[in-house]
């Protein structure tokens, strides 16, 4: 079975925020397959479904962002799903907005969502796809700070560039399950 997480924080306050880009694209998976989030499990809100020939859960942990591995890990555990069938979708503030990079590991790279999940998992060897969300200005980091600015919705500016983004994340996590983790980090980084 592959694991598909998506990071946010709950409530309608944060739905459309920076911080919230992971449940977007998991939006866009269900769309794609149907998928209703039927289930409230360890924390989160849970589906399980079919994508090509894999059985995939999906999931949207209701922790706020910075406790976001106590789902992940408790649904890895409870599951019985190998770290390389894991893939941990999130913001990224140092991608230009829309951009992806699909990772096998690696450091959290400053991203607190991340961080809590290596710490849950005891480990940074599990696949992440960060989705460039821009960074603030120096005038923005400065009056308002790095976190409000991922608390922040996008700028009509950034529609279509993140609708676009959000499509070939999309893209990328079912080129995941269906042909693995080195074809579709050839496939979608860069």
């Amino acid at each position: 079975m592959f694991f598909i997480a998506g990071l946010g924080n709950p409530g309608n306050r944060y739905a459309h925020t920076r911080h919230n880009i992971g449940w977007m694209v998991l939006d866009e998976l269900a769309r794609r397959h149907n998928i209703e989030y039927s289930k409230r499990e360890h924390q989160a809100l849970t589906a399980t479904t079919q994508i090509g020939e894999q059985r995939v859960l999906v999931a949207k942990p209701q922790t706020w962002m910075n406790d976001s591995g106590r789902a992940v890990g408790a649904l890895l555990r409870y599951n019985k799903i190998e770290m390389s069938q894991l893939l941990v979708v999130c913001d990224d503030l140092n991608l230009p907005t829309g951009k992806l990079r699909l990772r096998a590991g690696g450091s959290d790279g400053g991203q607190n969502g991340l961080k809590s999940v290596e710490q849950h998992l005891g480990s940074q060897n599990y696949a992440r796809l960060r989705f460039g969300v821009g960074a603030p200005t120096e005038e923005e980091r400065s009056q308002r700070g790095t976190a409000d600015f991922v608390l922040s919705a996008f700028s009509p500016d950034e529609t279509e560039t993140v609708r676009d983004g959000i499509t070939r994340a999309a893209d990328c996590i079912e080129t995941f399950i269906a042909e693995g983790l080195p074809t579709a980090m050839n496939r979608f980084n860069g």
